[in-house]
């Protein structure tokens, strides 16, 4: 367990969301299950060389090297338990620690879900700056 693992609690959040809206009829169990394996994928692709090039180059963590074995079971088994509670909170108090989560983690480690994607997909040198500055 590390800081970025409440990205994964996230991740388990919004995929709750999606596969509710996408999937409403299938059993929480089945969806839930889906979650998990869809966490799994990007957990594979989050570790191919591919994106650790690009977390590299393009965002603050420039000595990544990929997340171990236990890691990435963390990640995915955080992520399951974020999908569990987003589903008994309900939708606007999930919201609600969505965004608290998004606050705290910016504020603790210059870094959140958002920051996250915003930095792999459309890199801000400001951005970058900001959260190279905090380490």
């Amino acid at each position: 367990m590390d800081p970025y693992s409440f990205t994964h609690v996230l991740h388990g959040f919004a995929l709750c969301g999606l596969l509710v809206l996408i999937f409403p009829r299938l059993s929480q169990m089945w969806q839930l299950w889906l979650a998990v394996s869809i966490e799994a994928l990007w957990e594979a692709l989050e570790n191919s060389e591919f994106v650790i090039r690009r977390y590299r180059e393009e965002t603050a963590a420039l000595g990544y090297h990929g997340d171990t074995i236990i890691n990435s079971l963390g990640d995915i088994f955080v992520c399951g338990l974020g999908f569990v509670l987003a589903r008994r909170l309900g939708l606007r108090r999930t919201l609600v620690l969505f965004v608290v989560t998004e606050v705290v983690l910016a504020i603790w480690i210059r870094d959140n879900l958002t920051l996250n994607i915003l930095m792999l997909i459309y890199p801000i040198e400001a951005v970058k700056e900001w959260q190279a500055a905090g380490h």
